[in-house]
């Protein structure tokens, strides 16, 4: 470039402001920028390569290279300079392209006639888009003035990406927001579901990448930080004062925010032509496309901390805050990058599903959604960067497949297995008040699970005969500090009042691992699933436990009251954790207080350890819950949210159910009611064969009552326990290739 940067780059993005304006097509719009570009840096070649699906790059438009290779040129992520340039996210500059690594030769381009390599990548809040490249006959590098200048070009270009400035003819330039997506995500709660999408946090659009008085954008920017400094500090005074932990994190986020560095380099940004949102977007694309290849966890939250005071000063600057004017459909879809469980319960049961870019299926989001009988799937990844409001969409949890703007014969298909389930549900109806009660008589007890007050109106419409299982942390997790005695005793009252007469087993705080509350110190642990949580948590810390267990007691006030403590690896964590019980009961009496009619003191065996515990365990405990979902991961050594691992195992396993015949027995011989409590409980193939087994009490959500208790009327136990003697006497790894051909023959 023959002059200052700062003109160079206000000229070029100003030329291309007008091109934008004044070509009509997508593809005359794409020709005018590489001759545009190609010109204001003295190169003989400038070439655009767009994604045409997730893996491939296809030459869109070209200024020295033949022409006939534009829409017929195309690499994989990865291949070739341009390749490598989109997978890395970072600029490639070369002297001498043939000799670079990775180089590849495309005839078609006729491109051997350049040596020197500038290529960019356009992609707009990490999100990849495509490659711009610029070439030329002389063996040279581009300066770093040429680069950056070049990096600006290619951020305007992803912005008007973002805006369809590019659509028209070929899968690369055709509309990114009218074009249909399927996302294969995670299953973290199963159900289906038909709606529109609901963003939780709406899309900032900078609509306005090219600004003309670069004094009046840094004027701009530089009230807009102003304003989010005050509104940080406010915060912080704000923040409680004996929380130390709160106040360091506000502290750091401070301190991005008064970073001279961050501002300085938006006001470069300013400098070459760019508006003052189209600044801190730059910025907000640099912060994620490094966040995506830092190891370190801890510098990814910074980083985190900075693409969010990224977002904050976009809203000042644009005006579009979450409040867009825009109206909740009738039937919602929460598609969000990710939520916390407070703002899921403020949504509540209004959902029809939940579709997170992030999550796991342990996560306090996960959590609520169960909780919320909300279908909700995990890690679809860019959902939230395709979707806009008011888009439809449908929501496969059981396979964990979302289909957004979906074809009209994958919506009749869906349709008709809506209408097939809802049918299925009215047969289920038919049965509510009738046992679970086999061919053979043999009668299972079939519970719900539940976490809020909200579950229990499903008590008497679900045909539950009581709650299973009364998941406490919720109340924990989704609060600021943590609840007094008084609120839980009130909450645990009204549980029992709701319930009716209906047992309900309350399990006392399970918490750790996954379930980190947000007034906790998180533990720097190696392997959280297996480290400090739950009765561990408890009996280091009793304070809270203490406090949980008197609310207890009060609640019930004079009532039946079914406790069980989570996680119990061997006889002393169990036996500790009654005697902390039996004193609450011993000082609740010396007060005068109103105590449990009876009392049942339980143990959820989750660790295989304790299938072995001492005879006296199963003596002392009132009952036992398998606890399925731990139960499995530690069995099989498969963490549940690791899923190249976790779909290895069935259920079904012969090792798996022989393991859990030795729990009914073991139970038996201390004439110990178990439960199963967990997803597969509520699965009927697997309800059927725990069944088989031995148990006879199984708990599970509301939903999935209906068709577990219509499948265990429709067969002989008897006939489904010979089916597993004989896949086990064959040698077969799981029984459910047998049990299938069995139910089907049974029709």
């Amino acid at each position: 470039m023959t002059k200052t940067p700062e003109t160079e780059s206000r000229k070029l993005l100003s030329r291309l402001q007008a091109v934008m304006a004044e070509a009509d097509a997508g593809q005359e719009r794409l020709d005018r920028i590489t001759h545009l570009i190609a010109d204001s840096m003295g190169s003989e070649v400038c070439s655009i390569y767009l994604l045409r699906d997730a893996e491939t790059l296809e030459l869109c438009a070209t200024q020295g290279l033949a022409a006939e290779a534009v829409h017929v040129t195309r690499m994989r992520i990865g291949e070739g300079l341009v390749g490598r340039v989109a997978r890395s996210a970072r600029p490639i500059n070369t002297a001498n392209a043939p000799d670079e690594r990775g180089f590849r030769y495309m005839p078609e381009t006729g491109e051997e006639r350049f040596s020197s390599f500038l290529g960019v990548p356009i992609q707009r809040l990490g999100e990849r888009l495509g490659v711009l490249v610029v070439q030329s006959k002389d063996a040279r590098e581009f300066s770093e003035d040429e680069v950056y200048g070049l990096e600006v070009v290619a951020m305007v270009l992803a912005e008007m990406t973002e805006l369809g400035a590019f659509v028209g003819e070929g899968a690369a330039l055709s509309a990114r927001h009218t074009s249909q997506f399927m996302f294969k995500g995670v299953c973290a709660q199963e159900g289906a579901a038909m709606g529109h999408v609901w963003l939780h946090e709406p899309r900032v659009v900078v609509t306005r990448p090219v600004a003309e008085d670069p004094d009046a954008e840094r004027a701009r920017l530089v009230e807009a930080v102003d304003q989010l400094r005050t509104d940080i500090d406010q915060m912080l005074t704000r923040a409680p004062v004996g929380d130390a932990e709160q106040r360091e994190v506000m502290e750091s986020y401070r301190m991005f925010a008064r970073s001279r560095g961050w501002l300085r380099r938006m006001e470069e940004d300013i400098a070459l032509g760019l508006s003052a949102e189209a600044a801190v977007e730059k910025e907000q694309s640099s912060a994620r496309a490094r966040m995506e290849t830092v190891p370190d966890a801890y510098l990814r939250d910074r980083l985190h901390d900075l693409d969010d005071l990224s977002n904050r000063l976009l809203r000042r600057l644009t005006g579009q805050g979450k409040d867009t004017g825009a109206e909740l459909p009738s039937d919602p879809v929460l598609v969000a990058r990710n939520i916390g469980p407070a703002e899921l319960l403020d949504y509540g049961r209004s959902l029809k599903a939940v579709v997170l870019e992030g999550g796991s299926v342990g996560s306090h989001a996960a959590i609520v959604a169960r909780a919320l009988a909300i279908p909700l799937v995990i890690n679809a990844k860019r959902i939230a960067t395709e979707a806009l409001n008011g888009d439809p969409v449908l929501v496969d949890g059981d396979q964990g497949i979302v289909h957004l703007r979906p074809e009209d014969t994958v919506a009749s298909a869906f349709r008709d297995k809506l209408a097939m389930q809802a049918e299925a549900q009215e047969r289920y109806a038919s049965i509510r008040d009738k046992p679970a009660e086999s061919k053979c008589g043999t009668v299972v007890q079939l519970n719900m699970n539940a976490g809020l007050m909200a579950d229990l109106p499903s008590l008497p419409t679900s045909g539950a005969e009581g709650v299973g299982l009364f998941r406490t942390e919720l109340q924990f997790l989704t609060r600021a500090r943590v609840p007094r005695r008084g609120e839980l005793a009130n909450l645990y009252a009204r549980v029992m009042d709701a319930a009716g007469g209906k047992r309900v087993v309350f399990r006392t705080l399970d918490i750790g691992s996954d379930k980190v509350l947000p007034y906790m110190k998180p533990q720097d642990e190696p392997n959280p699933a297996l480290g400090w949580r739950a009765i561990r948590v408890g009996l280091d810390k009793p304070g809270v436990m203490r406090m949980q267990l008197q609310a207890l007691i009060r609640a019930a006030n004079g009532r039946p009251l079914s406790v069980m403590f989570p996680f119990i690896a061997q006889l002393d964590e169990f036996t500790q954790a009654r005697d902390h019980l039996m004193r609450e009961m011993d000082r609740e009496a010396a007060l005068g207080h109103a105590l449990p009619e009876t009392l049942q003191v339980g143990a959820m065996l989750e660790t295989p350890s304790l299938a072995f515990a001492p005879p006296h365990f199963f003596e002392l405990a009132d009952f036992i819950s398998i606890g399925g979902n731990d139960l499995k991961q530690f069995f099989f050594a498969a963490d549940r949210e690791n899923e190249r691992v976790r779909r290895r195992y069935d259920t079904l396993n012969v090792s798996f159910l022989t393991f859990l015949e030795q729990v009914v027995h073991r139970c038996a011989e201390g004439d110990t009611p178990l439960s199963f409590c967990g997803e597969d409980a509520g699965r009927p193939v697997e309800a059927v064969c725990f069944a088989a087994m031995g148990l006879r009490s199984l708990s599970m959500r509301p939903a999935s009552i209906g068709p577990v208790k219509s499948l265990l009327r429709r067969v002989d136990l008897r006939e489904a326990r010979a089916v597993i003697t004989e896949a086990r006497a064959t040698g077969a790894q799981s029984v459910r290739d047998g049990v299938m051909a069995w139910l089907k023959r049974q029709g």
